[in-house]
């Protein structure tokens, strides 16, 4: 294990400006779209006033940036669905039939750029099981079910299992997977204790409590994915192919995403990693929402997207980045805390769902990026002009900050205007 920043350890004493500590990114998705009418932000600082399913942040708006009217080009004028899901993240032409062809997406760039300095690269998860076969509009379905991918023809395999993410994450193997990850360094952490201040003791100890609470429930759900393994057996077909709850997932989506968010806090807090997506529900899912009062699965409701029901859908998935930030922004590090030297980009595909519309797209940035993102803004480029509201203008900007400097991007050669 890694530790949070100590500032008593002498190895970190005068670590206290932005610029001393790493940058993270995470990508944060949800498909379909949002309730057009439930999202609204205007104003800046204490004045930015939030409505509908942005709500959510007003905790953090000082912290966060709501960007409007951006969108990505290749992804119009070439179908639904696949179409405007399988280069969300590159900006290229994506190709119909057998052969899957899309490009390198932003998040992967960067994860090349800096992944050497971490034990992973990055980690990519989903709440959702990935889609086979192909849509209506001959575009394979790995479209919809990936939004990482490291190279044009092969996307980043996504983890659903959060007891897989937290073995890898922690490098749990064979028979450590029977001991907790606290037992294997305890030794370590209580001679730790007689070397830092009254204070940092406090923040390991906090540190150590949250790692085993999150360890818990992964153990939990490995209970519940090691039945399903068993039970696949003899059904003579894998876990993955059977449905929710038989295939070893949470039942409960709310804990199947909070717990997604606390392994990315944790492997943001400890660096074993700086890059970071969660797919909360793919393109075309099929994601069920008993405890929101939602009759309809996620696609399905997507088409009736104003709906009081749909607002509901978007509400419960930008929470997820509400909560994550909250959680980052509660880890101090020098002067600031985690969340001030991260990115957190939550998006989706469309705009809006009924109409299959991605002319624009629902976008919320958190956290300041080491210093080197303005914060507390809401930014509408709508009316700047095709060539001026890029997303991937927005991507370039981005992986500058993160040490990643491109003449080009996707469509774009030019960064994203005041940002």
């Amino acid at each position: 294990m890694a530790l949070p920043w100590l500032p008593s350890l002498s190895a970190f004493a005068d670590t206290n400006t932005p610029a001393a500590f790493p940058k993270r990114f995470a990508v944060l998705f949800m498909g379909n779209g949002i309730n057009e009418e439930q999202w609204s932000a205007e104003g800046n600082g204490a004045d930015m006033k939030l409505s509908g399913s942005l709500r959510v942040m007003e905790p953090l708006k000082h912290k966060i940036n709501v960007i409007d009217g951006l969108f990505n080009k290749a992804a119009t004028g070439h179908g639904i669905h696949p179409a405007q899901t399988g280069s969300l993240l590159s900006g290229v032409d994506i190709q119909k039939g057998a052969i899957i062809h899309s490009g390198e997406s932003m998040d992967q760039m960067i994860a090349n750029t800096i992944g050497q300095d971490t034990t992973q690269s990055s980690i990519v998860l989903a709440c959702e099981q990935p889609m086979t076969g192909y849509h209506e509009s001959n575009y394979s379905l790995a479209y919809s079910s990936h939004i990482s991918w490291q190279s044009p023809d092969s996307p980043v395999p996504v983890e659903v299992y959060p007891s897989l993410a937290f073995d890898s994450l922690l490098e749990n193997r064979g028979s450590l997977r029977n001991m907790s990850i606290l037992d294997r360094v305890k030794d370590r952490a209580e001679a730790l204790t007689r070397q830092i201040s009254a204070s940092d003791k406090t923040k390991l100890d906090e540190y150590l409590t949250s790692v085993r609470e999150v360890e818990k429930r992964v153990d939990s759900m490995r209970k519940v994915k090691e039945t399903a393994d068993d039970q696949a057996k003899l059904s003579n077909r894998p876990a993955a192919s059977m449905p929710r709850p038989a295939d070893g997932l949470p039942e409960d989506l709310r804990e199947h995403a909070r717990l997604m968010c606390d392994l990315i806090a944790i492997a943001f807090q400890t660096d074993r990693t700086r890059v970071a997506s969660l797919i909360l529900a793919r393109d075309l899912s099929a994601q069920i929402y008993p405890f929101i009062d939602v009759k309809d699965g996620h696609h399905a409701a997507s088409h009736d997207n104003n709906s009081a029901a749909y607002e509901r859908i978007a509400h419960f998935h930008l929470s997820q980045l509400a909560y994550l930030a909250a959680k980052l922004d509660g880890m101090p590090e020098g002067n600031g805390t985690v969340l001030d030297n991260s990115c957190l980009m939550w998006l989706s595909n469309l705009w809006i769902g009924r109409k299959h519309d991605n002319t624009r797209l629902p976008l919320v940035l958190a956290g300041g990026l080491g210093g080197t993102l303005q914060t507390g803004r809401t930014l509408n480029y709508l009316e700047a002009g095709i060539e001026n509201r890029k997303m991937c203008s927005l991507y370039l900007s981005l992986m500058d900050r993160m040490g990643l400097k491109l003449d080009a991007f996707g469509d774009a050669n030019t960064r994203l205007a005041n940002l």
